[in-house]
């Protein structure tokens, strides 16, 4: 009988090991799917993102369709490798890709007894072989078809690749959750460092997220995290790779994670959209002229841009600090009175318009941004609708005058939830139009110190419409370079009407603008739209000399191995828009309105000594407000105001240019002020005047009519009057003043 039984297990035995034998032929034989040979296994490519740098160096954010950064073993710090040998593979040295014992556990507990949690027997080698390939289903058969593939693999890198090779193409293809891929990518997520500079304690976390990325997730789970990084450090100590003294140390030490993920909270998120256009445009170049095919995304690039990230924080911690008290501001003040019925108005047409009048009372749980940070709420869709709706936002460009290298972009408040972007919104620009018309009388002839008048004007072929300076002050008359630092209503209509509106238009143009001027007076205090982009690149050829430039943000393209694929050597512009003359003219006088004029609390408030020549723009009702900001080697435009012109302040103390916007270059100045090595790089005096053109700014800003002109003036003249006769009028006096000025001269 016991003969009888053994003779049945030996056949049974026999059966299992033949039908094994044959399984594992039927394996190796393609039956399952064809393997992979050493030659394939030996062209494998990770696809790698690509990094975006700063002109310093610094990694500003990633393309990528897998988010995986590919380094070197070198870089991997020792006590990384040991952490990983330990806890995956304590035999990795010792074995030829498959652990014999490991694999025996494998099939006798997890296979023949279906203990799927049973351990892992898998070496690094087939654990790396299942990272670059996957695994496909086969039924009931899917482990074992699976596990067999991975040892044959396993062997074949054995035999093509050395240890370390191994190790570098495992590090670099593990993931690591949330779209991460890499020890390299995952410690730049997870604690914002190069994997070169992880500390043990680091390193043993990532490892141990190894077993089960999401459950292990550091940032979602910091408990699980801590205690499975106590885990590889206990498995570190156990072979020999820590002391007993310094595990228990290490086990002691407090979860400390640097977060960073630039996909969604990079210092540079909208500016990465203006280089991924960019750069594809410059590709599509070189695929077509070399037959290449090269990817953005998938070929591991690195791109370093114009962006200085210094300057780029220091605009970005004003926003914070400026923008946080007043969005407050504007909150408090829609609580209430007139400001909340027409909130409530609109929103009750968004409402409409968005189809979510029946559901607005509905509450659901929602991400809201402040500047205090991201906060969940469970509010209604009225009430995430008015929040939205009450926004500030803001728009903030710098770029170098002579050559249009973008310094910094930021295109709103918050691109996760804001991601439009407000350097390209079109408004109206206000009072920063006027220097494009005080340039084209320049062209037209008009000197500085001409004198504009100052006397109430009533249009009447304009539904009488009336334009008043900002202060309401009326009557004398001001030189054009007061009339400009002090940004006059009415003298700078009356400089309108005697300026050929085709000069006007045609400078328009020249400059660049997009948007079409319209011919009506009220042109004058810039009812015009454009957009922070436009008025930068406008503002540049002020700044340079009179030479139009195209803002650029890559300086250099390289392969993964250092191919230089594109490199811009940022030569200045040659294409001239303005007269050399009367650009320092107009720099001069704007340097008037930075000193003595609109713009002047940025010398007096925040302490501004840098040179710098500006303007400040409040829409109307302030709408909007904008400040330009210049000197010879930076050019600073910001514009702040809601979604909806009708959501604004309701008094300049908080709505004005000068109030709203130049806060934030002021702020910026400041902080490059307090840095020596960025004050020395980005800033720059002005030429000084010739001594003919300092002649010509050289007289009373202001003066009274005689007593004589007074008479006359009253006899004759009305404050109604029609566009035309007005016209008609300025160039009378305009002509009067060349010849006043002429006799002067002759004297």
């Amino acid at each position: 009988m016991l003969r009888k039984v053994f003779k049945y297990l030996f056949v049974l035995l026999f059966i299992g090991v033949l039908a094994l034998g044959i399984f594992v032929a039927a394996v190796y034989y393609g039956v399952f799917g064809p393997l992979y040979t050493a030659d394939e296994l030996k062209e494998f490519k990770n696809e790698t993102a690509t990094l975006v740098l700063s002109e310093e160096g610094s990694i500003i954010g990633k393309f990528y369709a897998e988010n995986r950064t590919n380094v070197s073993f070198e870089k991997f710090p020792k006590h990384l490798v040991d952490a990983l040998v330990a806890t995956e593979d304590a035999r990795y040295f010792k074995h030829e890709g498959v652990d014999s014992r490991s694999l025996l556990r494998v099939l006798f507990k997890t296979i023949l007894f279906n203990q799927r949690n049973a351990g892992g027997g898998s070496t690094i080698n087939q654990q790396l072989a299942k990272n670059m390939y996957g695994r496909k289903s086969y039924g009931p058969l899917t482990m074992l078809v699976n596990k067999t593939k991975e040892g044959f693999l396993a062997h074949r890198l054995h035999g093509i690749y050395s240890k370390e090779e191994i190790l570098t193409l495992y590090l670099n293809t593990v993931p690591f959750g949330e779209n991460v891929l890499g020890i390299e990518a995952a410690s730049r997520r997870y604690f914002n460092k190069p994997v070169e500079k992880l500390k043990t304690e680091e390193a043993a976390v990532l490892i141990g997220m190894l077993k089960a990325n999401t459950y292990y997730n550091p940032r979602l789970y910091p408990e699980n995290a801590t205690g499975r990084r106590n885990v590889v450090v206990a498995q570190m100590e156990k072979y020999g790779y820590l002391t007993m003294s310094e595990k228990d140390s290490l086990q002691k030490l407090p979860l400390q994670l640097d977060y960073a993920n630039l996909e969604s909270e990079g210092p540079a998120n909208y500016f990465l959209v203006q280089v991924k256009d960019e750069v594809q445009e410059i590709l599509e170049t070189i695929n077509e002229r070399d037959g290449t095919d090269y990817s953005i995304e998938k070929s591991g690039l690195t791109i370093k841009t114009t962006l200085n990230l210094n300057l780029q924080k220091y605009a970005l911690n004003a926003y914070k600090s400026h923008l946080g008290v007043m969005q407050n501001r504007l909150r408090k003040q829609h609580r209430t009175g007139e400001s909340n019925r027409i909130l409530n108005e609109l929103l009750t047409k968004e409402l409409r318009r968005l189809k979510l009048t029946k559901m607005a009372k509905e509450r659901k749980s929602r991400e809201l941004f402040d500047w205090d940070g991201f906060y969940t709420d469970s509010i209604s869709v009225q009430d995430s609708l008015r929040h939205s709706l009450t926004l500030l936002h803001a728009g903030f460009l710098a770029l170098e005058p002579n050559t249009g290298a973008i310094k910094t972009w930021i295109g709103g408040i918050d691109y996760r939830t804001q991601p439009y972007d407000q350097i390209h919104a079109q408004r109206q620009i206000a009072s920063t139009f006027k220097p494009f018309l005080y340039a084209a009388a320049l062209e037209n002839g008009a000197q500085p110190c001409d004198y504009l008048d100052n006397e109430k004007l009533v249009l009447t072929d304009f539904n009488n419409w009336q334009p008043q300076n900002y202060d309401k002050s009326t009557g004398g008359k001001y030189t054009m370079a007061a009339s400009l630092a002090k940004s006059l209503n009415i003298p700078t209509v009356n400089l309108y009407l005697s300026t050929p509106y085709s000069m006007l238009e045609n400078l328009w143009q020249r400059m660049g603008f997009s948007q079409e001027l319209i011919n009506k007076p009220s042109l004058a205090l810039g009812t015009s739209n454009a957009s922070v982009y436009e008025l930068a690149i406008a503002y540049a050829s002020f700044a340079n000399g009179g030479y139009k430039v195209k803002p650029q943000s890559i300086l250099s393209i390289k392969t993964n191995d250092g191919k230089v694929l594109y490199l811009n050597k940022l030569l200045k512009s040659k294409e001239r828009v303005l007269d050399k003359d009367h650009v320092s003219v107009l720099n001069s006088m704007l340097q008037k309105a930075v000193n003595e004029g609109t713009g002047r609390s940025i010398k007096g408030k925040y302490g501004i000594t840098l040179p710098l020549a500006g303007k400040t723009g409040t829409s109307q009702d302030y709408a909007d407000a904008w400040f330009a900001a210049y000197n010879p080697k930076l050019v600073l435009v910001t514009r702040v105001g809601a979604s909806s012109p009708v959501i604004k302040f309701n008094t300049g103390t908080n709505g004005s240019g000068s109030a709203l916007a130049l806060p934030l270059a002021a702020k910026t100045l400041q902080s490059i002020q307090r840095s020596n090595w960025i004050k020395k790089t980005y800033t720059s005096k002005f030429e000084p005047l010739t001594e003919e053109l300092t002649l010509q700014m050289t007289c009373e800003d202001y003066t009274e009519e005689t007593g004589l002109e007074k008479f006359f003036n009253n006899i004759f003249k009305k404050e109604e009057t029609t566009l035309e006769r007005a016209k008609k009028r300025a160039e009378r006096k305009a002509k009067r003043q060349k010849r006043r000025e002429e006799r002067r001269k002759k004297q």
